[in-house]
């Protein structure tokens, strides 16, 4: 059973993605399981030392150390390169941050200028204004509501423009072809954070993206029990990916690989329903007296509406909104008050998760001018009735 039949339709790669029969059985014992075993390996044993040096170069295909993988890890890469057309590879990370860091390392060098969107994850940006300027590199933060007037930004020592779609605080819909003509028109390379729709909803290469980024922790993983990061890569910019792995020393625990595929499996039916528990709960608040606006570019009243109904091909449950007229206090015990979410970072966990934002306080490109305090809810796979009944406790407590 392989996934390299490029007419499968994205659910059915989902199922069969990273299942070789080389790695999922040996054909000495009458034929293969359903998942790849678990291998969990550091050092690796040669027949002799012209087979030690035949694998002295083995890379995501043959055992020479457990850092550069096992069977298990390569059926969790091979699985998410197949869900986006167009990728030679995929390199998997500690983390989500870790994946982040460790392409932003591999593409950069002293004296690159780098176009960071305005709307990124905290910790990228802590990486860009830290590790990535000690080592010389500097950073430009630009508006996420641009398209193609990025090419006003672009220096001639600019060398890769990063994008976050939507932002995951703000959920600012970015045109991603918009930027990334213009990126392979200066030569530019462009990497996104793709970790709110997944290439399930949103094939980041096919719309001209060179390194797709997720944080598997979220979506992929869906149980909120294990941590990692993947760096999907055009041909040409994977094996700088890949070198750079190797020096900095990443690799990923065969365990949590495991972990991941069963994730990854029902990925699309879970999506699926987070979209339409997000969207039920969405709609609800935004019609609701306490709430200033809906941050849910799936809803025909957000700002990015029209860029998400081109580009992508469903939602997640991730999105924000603001109590109207509200201060500090209100929203803590509009919090506290409830039940059903749980208060806690990430996302995408079958559970659903509450938390306060203050976008304002990281923006520098661009200012954050809503006076209303916002909330960012994850939405999980309950009935969304009890969802609803739990927000609106909250809704009382706030206003007593």
């Amino acid at each position: 059973m392989t996934n390299d039949d490029e007419t499968l339709r994205p659910a059915t790669k989902l199922v069969q993605g990273g299942r070789r029969p080389e790695w999922t059985g040996d054909p000495r014992l009458g034929g293969g399981i359903v998942n790849p075993p678990v291998w969990r390996a550091s050092t690796i044993l040669y027949d002799s030392i012209a087979d030690l040096k035949a694998r002295g170069h083995a890379t995501h295909d043959k055992l020479y150390y457990g850092r550069r993988g096992t069977p298990t890890v390569w059926a969790l890469a091979d699985a998410l390169t197949a869900m986006e057309p167009g990728a030679e590879g995929t390199l998997l990370y500690p983390s989500g941050v870790a994946a982040n860091s460790a392409g932003l390392l591999a593409l950069l060098s002293p004296g690159d200028h780098l176009l960071m969107v305005d709307s990124a994850y905290e910790p990228t940006r802590a990486f860009c204004d830290g590790m990535l300027a000690r080592l010389g590199v500097t950073t430009t933060y630009y508006d996420p509501t641009g398209g193609a007037d990025i090419a006003e930004l672009i220096r001639p020592e600019t060398r890769l423009i990063f994008l976050e779609s939507p932002g995951s605080l703000t959920f600012e819909v970015q045109d991603v072809p918009a930027i990334t003509r213009v990126a392979r028109t200066r030569g530019v390379l462009t990497m996104l954070d793709n970790t709110w729709a997944t290439p399930l909803l949103f094939p980041a290469l096919a719309h001209g993206v060179d390194v797709a980024m997720m944080s598997l922790t979220k979506y992929v993983g869906g149980h909120s029990d294990a941590m990692m990061g993947s760096l999907t890569a055009t041909r040409a910019v994977w094996p700088k990916l890949r070198s750079a792995a190797y020096q900095l020393g990443q690799s990923v625990s065969p365990d949590d690989c495991a972990l991941m595929l069963r994730g990854l499996r029902t990925l699309d039916v879970r999506m699926q329903r987070h979209g339409e528990n997000g969207l039920t709960v969405a709609n609800w608040l935004a019609a609701r007296c306490e709430v200033g606006r809906v941050l849910h570019p799936a809803r025909p009243d957000d700002a990015g509406h029209a860029l998400w109904s081109r580009d992508f091909t469903g939602t997640s449950g991730l999105f924000g909104f603001t109590l109207k007229g509200a201060d500090e206090g209100a929203r803590t015990r509009f919090i506290d008050a409830l039940a059903h979410f749980g208060i806690g970072f990430s996302w995408g966990g079958y559970e659903s998760l509450i938390v306060p934002a203050d976008p304002a306080a990281i923006r520098t490109a661009t200012r954050w001018a809503d006076p209303d305090p916002l909330v960012r809810l994850s939405i999980g796979l309950e009935d969304p009735a009890d969802l609803i009944a739990d927000l609106e406790r909250g809704f009382a407590a706030m206003a007593a």
